[in-house]
């Protein structure tokens, strides 16, 4: 996990170093919070539009459980980050990344069979009201 964490620092810590090249080539003399300011700011809605473009497609093709599923898998992978990083921090258990991925697969498994239940209950369902008709 340490190992995983120091790789996405160091990804980031080149991305950081690249756009201040850039910032130091063009003159401009951003500051670091104004670097943040419009990165995460253009990176964010960058993703508004490609995300409000999925959901859109998602909610007019009736997937609507898929656009719930989506949002509540990036909450659990923000969460369980949290969790092994709140750990290290305050010394209370070891971070590993072995956590973080059996927390993210008892969420998708539990949800398999949530959705086999789901679709059972669907075809019922369409077979009860087709068997009134």
């Amino acid at each position: 996990m340490k190992e995983f964490l120091y790789l996405i620092i160091e990804i980031i810590s080149i991305i950081h170093t690249k756009i201040m090249s850039w910032n130091d080539a063009v003159e401009y003399n951003f500051t670091d919070k104004e670097l943040h300011f419009l990165v995460i700011g253009i990176l964010g809605m960058a993703m508004i539009f490609v995300v409000h473009g999925a959901v859109l497609w998602l909610a007019k093709h009736n997937h609507l459980m898929t656009i719930s599923f989506i949002y509540v898998f990036t909450a659990i992978v923000v969460i369980t980050f949290a969790i092994e990083i709140g750990q290290k921090v305050t010394d209370t258990g070891h971070m590993e990344f072995a956590d973080i991925v059996a927390g993210i697969f008892g969420f998708l498994l539990m949800f398999g069979v949530f959705a086999i239940l789901r679709a059972i209950v669907h075809a019922i369902k369409r077979k009860w009201e087709e068997g009134k008709q």
